[in-house]
């Protein structure tokens, strides 16, 4: 054996034998790339703002080329954070990223918020740009501490000359997660608690997967304002499964643009292609919601989900008299309800914020939309009726169905090939 075979062999042999304490303390090959906000001096005490150190764990895992950011179990208060591409978030077990109250930490800037981009709102607690492939999980919680800003809401809003009409985005609040512009997104496991505003709103992202997230406000509680679960603003192939909501708003909303010049809004793509499968809904106003700030939706299915008792309506599209809408294959079947209140269909007018900006009334669409293998009970049947000119109202499908309702009646107009097929309500038969 020559003199360089044996040595490069003992070498070898070194590294075998070498102690695994040459890896870092407490680290493994799996785990390296892990970065603890209480390594950059995050106080867990319910108390001290955590903006800096956290924004520095994940600056400092930008600059190593990426890795994962984790939360342990504790209290921690922040202001805005900005993820970077490359950055996960992970929540451990008893963890709780909390939001401050105090909305200075959540300096006002451009953001996009209600169809369109507003110059000075408010970031949310959790914000990602073109973070392809980013990663939110674990069995932690995103806790907006939303009440004195829900009651703050109230206060002004009931204060106001116009109360319905009271813009949402003038009492300063925070989202929980805003991710935009970003594909093959996972967001698992958390819990999204006492949002101020919306809790998860994805803009222009697509391959989102949310699986086994909660998503709630206190029962005590009554009106948590835009409270919505989930937003799909102009978002393409999301898939919603196994999650939770028990929220006072929308559980999951359709969104894009508004008014009557939508439909050149270049920043408001089409929302497509989403399927919701195996969640429970306990509370909100509605399981799918379609607007208000709405233009193109399309390819929706609703699957295999039970509808709880707070649930005020299942499928809610919205007619928006100022914005042209074109709303087409969306179905629901498989589910399950055991509520006494509200509506399974409501595709009707809504009027809230009307602006035609003196555009003459723009032409909408409904088209495809089906339920199918309904059962259980629920307060009313179906409301649907066109904003009088505007609306074409075509192929409505109810197939399927054996409900209990306190209110039996069919009240639907203006509709084009609306179609009965083994509806029961109260035990008898419903045809036209």
């Amino acid at each position: 054996m020559s003199h360089h075979s044996s040595h490069r062999r003992h070498f070898a042999l070194s590294l075998l034998a070498a102690p695994f304490l040459a890896l870092p303390a407490c680290a493994t090959l799996g785990d390296a790339r892990r970065f603890p906000i209480t390594g950059f001096g995050a106080v867990a005490d319910d108390r001290t703002v955590n903006t800096a150190a956290i924004q520095q764990a994940i600056d400092h895992a930008a600059g190593q080329g990426g890795g994962t950011v984790v939360v342990p179990a504790g209290v921690f208060v922040s202001g805005a954070l900005f993820l970077k591409p490359g950055v996960h978030l992970h929540l451990e077990q008893g963890a709780v990223l909390k939001c401050s109250t105090d909305l200075s930490h959540f300096p006002a800037r451009r953001t996009r918020i209600e169809g369109h981009f507003a110059p000075n709102f408010n970031p949310a607690l959790i914000n990602a740009s073109g973070c392809d492939g980013l990663k939110i999980t674990g069995k932690g919680t995103l806790d907006g501490a939303g009440r004195p800003i829900w009651d703050l809401f109230w206060k002004l809003r009931n204060a106001a000359p116009d109360p319905h009409n009271f813009a949402n985005i003038s009492v300063p609040r925070a989202r929980l997660a805003l991710i935009e512009r970003s594909r093959n997104v996972t967001v698992e496991g958390v819990t999204f608690k006492d949002s101020q505003f919306w809790n998860l709103h994805l803009y222009r992202c697509q391959d989102v997967t949310v699986r086994g997230a909660r998503f709630e406000v206190p029962d005590d509680y009554k009106q948590a304002p835009s409270t919505d679960g989930i937003d799909l603003d102009s978002c393409q192939r999301v898939t919603v499964d196994g999650c939770y909501f028990s929220v006072t708003d929308d559980c999951i909303a359709a969104k894009g643009s508004k008014g009557p010049h939508a439909l050149q809004d270049q920043d408001s793509p089409p929302v497509e292609h989403i399927r919701v499968r195996n969640c429970e809904f306990r509370r909100g106003h509605g399981v799918m919601t379609l607007g208000s700030e709405a233009t193109l939706v399309r390819d929706v299915l609703v699957e295999n989900c039970k509808v709880g008792p707070g649930v005020s309506n299942v499928a809610v599209l919205k007619l928006r008299a100022d914005t042209p809408q074109h709303y087409e294959n969306i179905h629901f079947r498989g589910l399950v309800l055991d509520s006494s209140r509200g509506l399974i269909v409501a595709i009707r007018p809504w009027t809230q914020y009307f602006d035609l900006k003196g555009a003459p009334p723009p032409k909408s669409v409904v088209r495809n939309v089906s339920l199918v293998d309904i059962k259980g009970r629920f307060g009313a049947f179906v409301k649907i009726a066109p904003n009088p000119g505007q609306t074409e109202i075509a192929g409505i499908l109810l197939k399927d169905i054996d409900v209990q309702l306190d209110k039996a009646a069919l009240d639907a107009t203006g509709i084009a090939g609306l179609q009965l097929e083994n509806v029961r309500v109260n035990g008898q038969p419903v045809t036209l």
